[in-house]
């Protein structure tokens, strides 16, 4: 079964899109050992309110498999190690 991926950001924050990038990068090299979703709270409220159960209060913040691992935007290596490790 792959590992969940997601990543919470918005549209505003300067941090979000290194975040999706390490994420996608991820992807590229663990291929359908991991799955990424990108969830934009402030573009939806179901995005928004799964947000708010995992009490996440800053973006971006990366949960893995329903637990929050980084809040703030991990390096592309920092990610992969962690999958890894995981895998």
């Amino acid at each position: 079964m792959a590992i969940k991926v997601e990543v919470f950001s918005t549209n505003s924050c300067p941090h979000c899109p290194a975040a999706i990038e390490a994420a996608q990068k991820a992807k590229d090299k663990l291929g359908d050992a991991i799955d990424v979703e990108t969830l934009k709270i402030d573009e939806s409220k179901d995005n928004y309110q799964r947000a708010i159960d995992y009490q996440i209060m800053a973006v971006p913040t990366i949960v893995i498999d329903g637990e929050v691992v980084f809040v703030g935007a991990p390096t592309e290596s920092e990610l992969i190690e962690k999958l890894e490790s995981m895998l």
